[in-house]
């Protein structure tokens, strides 16, 4: 399994009871978390001292908890990345903390192959992989269906200091932003999917996961360039395990341009118990060096 050690402004403090004890900055939430199943001893003090706890409801959403009084969102870091955390009405805080594990790898994959690269980053929500990559100094294109999340990525991108880079903001479906780019013949070096496992595109589109993801990813290898370096699929969908992305991004992006592909769990080291909590996969094509 794949995780870093060095997001110290985020800590998975403790899990059991279907629940997640975290530290994001110096707020502490509890959110709920199907996949803890195990009911080991709230031991750790902060149970109790909790900022706030996401309640779910029978009716599906669910509502948070406030017992003390939470700033409207604070700000985190991880090396010279910065977010804007907000507590929403779907459990979520505005980031995915386990996927610095991937932003480590695209800001070294950019700094390390020698050349100028175009990113493009579909269902990128509120732009960790967007920033990172910017960071690194790629150009990236930002595709997500959210307007509200590709504003909230912008503000990320000002905190972080990268509203001067060469980013481009796009609200869109990512499939038909992709089969229209294939046309134009723009192409990118680096593709990201981070796509969820059920949405709605802006004009009421339906995304289900595990029916289209085979479409999407055949779709985006007629975008990549030439010379690609990075192909990097995440998935949060327990139906489709790492060795099945790994097989998927092999008779698409592997077929087509040769390479290696891996794929592995990621996750977040958990204080409490020294062990790590599986927060989804990544596969992974890279192109031979």
């Amino acid at each position: 399994m794949r995780f870093v050690n060095d997001f110290t402004d985020y800590e998975m403090i403790d899990t059991s009871g279907g629940e997640k004890l975290e530290r994001w900055g110096s707020h502490v939430l509890v959110r709920p978390d199907p996949q803890i199943i195990w009911n080991t001893k709230k031991e750790h003090p902060l149970w109790k001292r909790a900022d706030a706890r996401y309640h779910r409801s029978n009716k599906g959403g669910g509502q948070w908890e406030f017992f003390k009084t939470l700033p409207e969102s604070w700000t985190v870091s991880y090396r010279s990345l910065n977010f804007r955390i907000r507590p929403t009405g779907f459990k979520h805080t505005g980031l995915f903390p386990e996927q610095a594990v991937n932003w480590a790898l695209l800001m070294d994959t950019i700094k390390n192959t020698g050349r100028p690269l175009k990113v493009l980053n579909l269902f990128a929500y509120t732009g960790g992989a967007t920033l990172a990559c910017a960071a690194a100094g790629a150009e990236v294109c930002h595709v997500d269906a959210s307007k509200g999340m590709v504003a909230w990525a912008r503000e990320n991108a000002a905190l972080s200091n990268l509203s001067d880079r060469p980013i481009r903001w796009i609200v869109d479906d990512c499939e038909k932003f992709v089969a229209r780019e294939i046309k134009r013949g723009k192409r990118y070096d680096i593709v990201i999917m981070d796509p969820p496992s059920y949405g709605r595109g802006p004009g009421g589109e339906v995304w289900k996961l595990e029916d289209q993801i085979y479409q999407m990813v055949d779709l985006c290898s007629g975008v990549l360039s030439d010379d690609p370096a990075l192909f990097l699929l995440n998935s949060y969908t327990t139906g489709l395990p790492p060795s099945v992305m790994q097989y998927l991004l092999g008779v698409t992006i592997q077929k087509k341009f040769g390479g290696s592909v891996s794929a592995e769990e990621i996750g977040l080291p958990v204080t409490q118990s020294g062990l790590v909590l599986p927060c989804g996969s990544t596969a992974i094509w890279k192109a031979e060096k």
